[in-house]
């Protein structure tokens, strides 16, 4: 039972049955630092490292622990130290692009059921942003919702206006504005904060997360930074992942700020948060239309009519481009990998056999 309270279910059982090792203990982490990891096994809160072999066998960085995963850990020191072995399967994953210029997954977070989007309602909102993040989120098998921040710096009637330009694009997304100045909507963003589920806060720095998960603790854990006058920009005040349980028992993920947020792998995701396009585009006159310059494309001739925005068509291509490169890229990379790893066991063996 003490694993319940850090978001054990029944999926994540049979996982435990199936993969743990005789004598090991099943935790999760809830922290990850540059040197070291912070795990919990239902009882404390336990540093930990890395098993060399787990080390060894991890090809890429998807294959070592984030926050949120489920571990095998073997427990020393009275509860001082452990060290982890395996990383139990996920059912779902928030990740990106690696920022930069190589091309790499970086995972954000793992098992989590709920992604909140946090957009500001002053400059920050961009349903553009928003669209990229749906499309990340939804093909890690994670449902979102937008949190619109700052909800005081903007009227009643404006309010409205940006509820409706998010549901012009997605019609059942829910969408709960708050602000941290005039505690308004707490009770409505807390609301949705499921006991046992964990949750997890993507978005932009100075959007507001850090101030909100210290309003959902009840006190100051995370340091947060006031915006920029001049651009209206926030610095990274989170510079950690890390896993909180509040006290409703609903579990939370707090985030540092994302400048990047690149995809890749995403088609599952882009296919869901685009179903309106794909569906007009099954009526273009050829297959294996590409939406650009072809006559008879539907898509084409929606946005010269008027019942598809050209803005929304463009960031469904550069989408589904930007994906396919970067997974075209990571495909490349490994098998470059595989090779070297095989010309550098083929050396160590030649050295042996000169011997």
């Amino acid at each position: 039972m003490p694993l319940h309270s850090i978001g054990l279910n029944s999926w994540t059982v049979h996982q435990i049955e199936d993969h743990l090792r005789e004598g090991w203990k099943a935790a999760r982490v809830i922290a990850v630092h540059r040197n070291m990891l912070v795990i919990h096994d239902g009882e404390r809160e336990i540093k930990a490292e890395l098993t060399g072999r787990l080390q060894f066998i991890a090809q890429l960085p998807k294959d070592l622990p984030t926050v949120g995963d489920w571990v095998s850990a073997q427990i020393m020191d009275q509860g001082e130290f452990a060290v982890i072995d395996v990383v139990l399967p996920r059912h779902s994953v928030v990740a990106r692009k690696a920022a930069g210029d190589r091309v790499e997954e970086q995972l954000i977070a793992a098992n989590v059921d709920v992604a909140f989007i946090v957009q500001a309602c002053d400059a920050d909102f961009n349903l553009r942003r928003l669209e990229r993040y749906l499309v990340a989120v939804r093909s890690g098998n994670v449902r979102p919702i937008l949190l619109l921040s700052k909800s005081d710096l903007v009227t009643k009637d404006e309010q409205q206006a940006l509820i409706e330009q998010v549901h012009s694009i997605e019609p059942f997304l829910p969408v709960v504005l708050f602000s941290n100045d005039v505690q308004e909507g707490w009770n409505a963003v807390d609301s949705l904060l499921e006991p046992g589920k964990t949750h997890c806060l993507l978005g932009s720095s100075g959007v507001g997360k850090s101030t909100l998960v210290n309003r959902l603790i009840g006190s100051d854990l995370l340091k947060t930074s006031a915006i920029r006058e001049s651009d209206g920009k926030g610095r990274h005040t989170t510079t950690s992942r890390h896993l909180i349980v509040l006290e409703s028992g609903a579990i939370l993920i707090d985030t540092p700020g994302m400048r990047e947020f690149g995809t890749i792998g995403v088609e599952s995701g882009v296919s869901e948060t685009f179903s309106d396009i794909e569906e007009i585009g099954t009526h273009c006159r050829f297959t294996d239309c590409s939406h650009t310059v072809e006559k008879g494309c539907a898509l084409i001739s929606a946005v010269e009519s008027g019942t598809l925005e050209a803005s929304r068509l463009t960031s469904y291509l550069k989408l589904q481009k930007e994906s396919a490169r970067n997974e075209m890229s990571l495909a490349d990379r490994r098998k470059k990998d595989k090779n070297q790893g095989k010309f550098y066991k083929q050396v160590i063996q030649a050295k042996k056999d000169r011997r």
